[in-house]
């Protein structure tokens, strides 16, 4: 039973999430997508507008169906690796296999399904991060049927939005439009996969915008109600015009079925972690180092303020690049980069964006008086997304298969007890059974070196992965304190 008023994952693959969380497929570096961006359409479709055919035949090829698979990684009750326990030597003694025949444990699959937008004629798709977390494997079709293996070439779980890549050309690419002109009363589609039954288009209205509900880092969500199922997650929200404007990703239920509230990332928060995951695998933001809340009246009232509009900065973080700047705690932030700011959600959105390194223009209220003033906006410190460097999916042209790793920073440090000193790449997931885990990896060791070349971070330790010329691996690691070398022989992996 869902409790009342519970916001429910549409997206969720039919089968739930899995679990082993996968590391983006990593490569080289490329441009941004090359999507197509246009502007807000000027016409809309009035009284007279029967049918939305031509726009469902125009859009539809560029749905597409996101299969998932997990391996479970618990044995099924009753199977047992060989050679035979200890109470059964009492009896058999260590009896060997066949040549040939020895026996391999076998993971059951869980499966899921999703949806997915194409955005790029050259096999790029968004969809959202829940619906390939924990995935092992992931098959998109096509509607012509086309069926193709789809590589996570990254996540971001603070966003709930994932890029997958297909090997094709000539794909029928979705034109991105500018969500933030998007106006409460648009008519909207959703189109997507619900319940597996086949592509299905919905229509209805924008309901709100800026909506923040499912407690996600970064969320600017634009509500509708054109019904979303799951199944539907991942799908594609387009405008009157066909345009991208949003990929569906959530609903607010009592009863875990569609209510009529549904929520979609705007494409243009969407366009902005996928070019970083394209081009890093990861996705940067923007950091200033204020602790914000939004304004009340009786706040605004004391702060001498006329109305509620802006960010209150509740405090500001010693060394960081609004302290540099001169900003103070009582400060409201009422413009940032040349924008308004409406609230402390709205900024946080801002700031991210922000490439870090750049100088932007603040605008604050203090004690009532305006004031500017110039902040050299830095990188945002622990970012989770950062954490996708890898996937643990096995491939022929990989080292270290089923390792994941990430960047060090304060927080994974302090976690397992890091010096300063210590440079490398933090291995977070070490698959069960793999050479790496047989060799004596494990989650908490930082790779300092792999086949004598250093490793500064977790873009260095996939590169150094990438097209391995031997099936033995040497790596300098630390451990718990101590520095040594490991051998991961994957000659005899499966």
């Amino acid at each position: 039973m869902v409790a009342a008023g519970a916001v429910v994952m549409a997206v969720a693959s039919l089968a739930g999430a899995g679990a082993a969380t996968p590391q983006p497929q990593s490569g080289a570096k490329r441009d941004a997508a090359e999507v197509r961006i246009v502007g807000r359409p000027d016409v809309r479709p009035g009284p007279g507008v029967t049918s939305f055919a031509p726009i469902v035949k125009k859009v539809s090829p560029s749905v597409v169906q996101v299969d998932t698979a997990v391996r479970l990684r618990r044995p099924a009750v009753g199977l047992a690796p060989w050679p035979a326990p200890p109470t059964w030597r009492r009896y058999f003694g260590d009896v060997p296999s066949p040549p040939g025949r020895e026996p391999r444990l076998e993971f059951p699959l869980r499966r899921g399904l999703a949806s997915g937008v194409i955005v790029s004629e050259d096999g790029y798709i968004l969809t959202n991060d829940h619906v390939v977390d924990g995935a092992d494997e992931v098959k998109v079709t096509l509607q012509d049927g086309r069926s193709f293996t789809a590589k996570v070439i990254g996540r971001d779980p603070q966003t709930d939005l994932a890029v997958l890549k297909v090997e094709a050309t000539g794909l029928p690419a979705l034109e991105l439009a500018d969500s933030d002109g998007v106006q409460v009363g648009d008519v909207v589609l959703a189109i997507g996969n619900p319940f597996g039954i086949g592509q299905t288009v919905t229509a209805g209205i924008v309901s709100a915008v800026g909506r923040a509900t499912l407690g996600l880092d970064y969320e600017d969500f634009i509500q509708t109600d054109a019904a979303i199922n799951p199944g539907n997650s991942g799908g594609a929200l387009v405008d009157a015009e066909g345009r991208l404007i949003g990929i569906n990703t959530a609903i607010l239920s009592r009863t875990g079925g569609y209510q009529g509230i549904g929520f979609a990332i705007p494409s243009n928060l969407a366009r902005f972690v996928m070019d970083q995951l394209i081009q890093t695998g990861r996705v940067t933001r923007g950091y200033l180092g204020v602790i914000i809340q939004d304004l009340t009246p009786a706040l605004a009232e004391q702060f001498k303020l006329k109305e509620t509009k802006g960010a209150l900065v509740s405090d500001v973080q010693p060394g960081s690049p609004a302290e540099k700047a001169g900003l103070k705690a009582g400060d409201v932030i009422i413009e940032f980069d040349g924008k308004p700011v409406t609230d402390s959600r709205h900024l946080k959105l801002q700031v991210a964006r922000v490439s870090p390194g750049s100088t932007v223009q603040v605008k604050v209220l203090r004690d009532g008086a305006p004031k500017t003033v110039q902040v050299n906006v830095g990188r945002l410190p622990g970012q989770p997304s950062e954490a996708r460097a890898r996937q643990p999916e096995p491939s022929d042209t990989e080292a270290l298969k089923g390792v994941g790793v990430t960047d060090l920073d304060a927080r994974t440090r302090r976690q397992f007890g890091i010096p300063p000193h210590i440079q490398g790449a933090l291995v977070v997931e070490v698959e069960p059974g793999s050479a790496s885990a047989a060799a004596g990896l494990k989650p908490g060791d930082v790779i300092l070196e792999i086949n004598r070349s250093p490793v500064r971070n977790a873009q260095d330790a996939v590169r150094l992965t990438q097209n391995p010329k031997r099936l033995t691996t040497l790596v300098r690691i630390w451990s718990h304190g101590q520095i040594r070398y490991l051998v991961v022989d994957e000659s005899k992996s499966d």
